[in-house]
């Protein structure tokens, strides 16, 4: 094949792409009250679907712990490092989208049909670079994800001691895995529809009630401001909000989820932008009313006065905790599935007894470990560093590094 035969190949590929991935002729010409119903809260795929799944993805758990990144970082270093992280988060998540697409394009110039399955990141890695990057991005999303999900099971069991502290967190572990294990039964992230946007509603909600709860009780008596003060505190709390911006294990389930996947490419910094009127605010709030006292208390709830707004918050806070989990979980589920040989069963109930095994090692992990601030930070430091910036970043310099690679992407970029 001759280099212009193989540019035309790229962009008529990268076209046809769009038209695989819309919304099932099935769910489009079914009129009735049922299929209505399914398509408004199950069958997701849009540009607004991406959106919602990206942004309440993004802040869950840590919205909490930000205050106390602020009490190690200082006012200035805490804004600075959310806009840095965020920014480059959102870049490097653009790189990913750009790498699904030449991924997918390859594929389907090879007549691959994904029609029963889902493109993972790992996946994307093996077809453009070749097996150890395959599992390079296996292990390193996998753990992510899988410490993830753990955050998020012993974030409610803490949050809900605010409101019942008749049980101890532990035993609050055991119930509230009880409840997660039932993501078993969502098949995708299609169908994260209606949680994506509840959940975004949720943190909305609770990073509002921070903000104004603080502002409205004040400072407390001799406040202090004295950060940064020691180096292994201040690391540490970058580390969390290096934390906050790290979806982008699931990024590629998301795009996989759209119909017209190549529309992915802004939404990333769109839901970035967003979440940073959340996370600014709260963070910034929680701060300047209690100082240095955030120290001691990881959670920024323990130190705000019992309200029904407050208990209000921690109840939204434990149903996104659920979505959060669902997110993170989903894409070990896929790799299980591939591993297994079920990823192509159209049955829901195989599907999800195939995925409790999945399930039973978080939830035993979550009760062994009690203390989610922490965590934050080691996963933060140790994973999220690579999984985020370095190897999408590697990726795509490995991929496009020949001048021919990078004229291919120029013609499907200026297509799109």
């Amino acid at each position: 094949m001759s280099q212009k035969q193989a540019e035309e190949a790229i962009v008529m590929n990268y076209s046809e792409m769009e038209v695989e991935g819309k919304e099932p002729e099935g769910a489009q010409n079914d009129t009735s009250v049922k299929g209505s119903i399914r398509r408004l809260f199950w069958h997701g795929g849009s540009v607004y679907d991406a959106w919602f799944s990206c942004a309440s993805n993004q802040v869950a758990q840590v919205l909490l712990t930000l205050p106390y990144s602020f009490s190690q970082l200082g006012m200035v270093s805490g804004v600075l490092f959310q806009v840095f992280y965020g920014l480059m988060g959102s870049w490097t998540a653009y790189l990913i989208s750009v790498l699904y697409v030449e991924y997918r394009t390859r594929k389907e110039k090879e007549n691959v049909s994904f029609k029963n399955h889902v493109i993972q990141w790992f996946e994307v890695l093996d077809g453009l670079l070749g097996p150890f990057w395959k599992v390079l991005g296996l292990a390193f999303n996998c753990t992510f994800l899988l410490c993830g999900s753990v955050i998020q099971l012993i974030g409610c069991a803490s949050n809900i001691y605010y409101i019942n502290d008749h049980l101890d967190k532990r035993t609050w572990t055991y119930i509230f895995g009880a409840c997660c294990a039932t993501t078993v039964f969502i098949p995708s992230f299609h169908n994260y529809r209606l949680w994506s946007f509840l959940g975004l509603g949720m943190t909305t909600y609770t990073a509002w009630y921070l903000t104004i709860a603080s502002l409205v009780h004040g400072q407390i008596e001799d406040v202090k401001h004295s950060a940064p003060t020691k180096m292994v505190l201040y690391f540490t709390g970058a580390t969390n909000i290096l934390y906050t911006f790290g979806g982008h294990a699931v990024t590629v389930e998301i795009m996989h989820a759209m119909w017209k996947p190549k529309k992915f490419k802004a939404i990333y910094l769109l839901a970035t932008l967003y979440v940073f009127t959340l996370t600014l605010p709260s963070a910034i709030s929680v701060y300047w009313a209690y100082g240095d006292t955030l120290l001691d208390h990881a959670n920024a709830l323990s130190l705000l006065p019992k309200t029904g707004f407050r208990d209000l918050a921690v109840v939204l806070m434990l149903i996104h905790q659920f979505i959060t989990f669902g997110f993170a979980c989903t894409p070990l589920y896929f790799v299980w599935e591939k591993v297994i040989g079920m990823h192509d069963t159209k049955s829901i109930v195989k599907r999800a007894l195939a995925r409790l095994p999945v399930v039973i090692p978080i939830w035993f992990l979550a009760i062994i470990f009690p203390f989610f601030g922490p965590i934050n930070s080691a996963v933060g430091a140790l994973l999220v560093s690579f999984t985020v910036y370095i190897i999408p970043a590697m990726a795509y310099i490995l991929t496009y590094r020949t001048a021919f690679a990078r004229k291919g992407l120029d013609l499907a970029v200026g297509r799109a």
